[in-house]
């Protein structure tokens, strides 16, 4: 797996923060020193989490598809998990991107389930598009609140990316109903998984 490739940052928030959430009701102090001991490794070593779980899933010989998996799983991330791709001023446009973000992110978790039912994965298609429209809605909205122009730049080069994204997910899909490849699908949705936690993550870093 590239780092240019989604599933490699994904890993941490989607697969390995819940764990460290449920070891914290076990024991705290274990969980919080296994916790920033991986987080540094991913800082020095961008994609340890990613070769880490790759590892663990070969020497268990499970058969596991991990963009598959890691799209799956984002579906149910709790919202203690989400905090850091949450908002928390208090404006509606800024709440409403909260919501739009999660959405989005609810609705391409379901593919690997829906993807082989070919009446209901074009619904879902439908379903997606349309929250992408809204986020992309919610974003142009916000941006009378960022600050500075370097400020306002910063969420319109991500804006941008996230349509880039979006218009090379739509090209995926078509390919996929003439060659049938879904795992370019989940690595397609999860790009878009990834550019929407950076809108997030950047919008945060501008208004808070």
């Amino acid at each position: 797996m590239t780092m240019g490739e989604p599933t490699s940052s994904l890993v941490l928030p989607v697969i390995l923060r819940p764990i460290f959430s449920q070891l914290e009701r076990r024991d705290v102090g274990a969980a919080q020193s296994l916790r920033s001991a991986i987080l540094k490794s991913e800082q020095n070593n961008p994609g340890f989490c990613y070769d880490l779980v790759a590892t663990i899933v070969r020497r268990a010989d499970l058969n596991v598809n991990l963009n598959e998996a890691v799209l799956r799983l984002q579906g149910n991330i709790t919202e203690a998990d989400l905090n850091e791709y949450r908002l928390t001023r208090t404006e509606e446009p800024f709440q409403e991107l909260n919501r739009k973000s999660v959405a989005l992110k609810v609705i391409l978790s379901r593919i690997p389930d829906e993807i082989n039912d070919r009446k209901t994965f074009l619904e879902t298609i439908k379903e997606i598009a349309s929250a992408i429209k809204k986020l992309l809605d919610v974003v142009n909205e916000i941006g009378s609140f960022i600050p500075g122009v370097t400020g306002k730049q910063a969420v319109e080069q991500r804006k941008k990316e996230f349509v880039k994204y979006s218009k090379k997910f739509s090209t995926t899909l078509k390919e996929y109903f003439k060659e049938g490849q879904p795992n370019a699908v989940f690595i397609s949705a999860l790009f878009l998984i990834r550019q929407t936690n950076q809108i997030m993550l950047t919008v945060k870093s501008k208004c808070e």
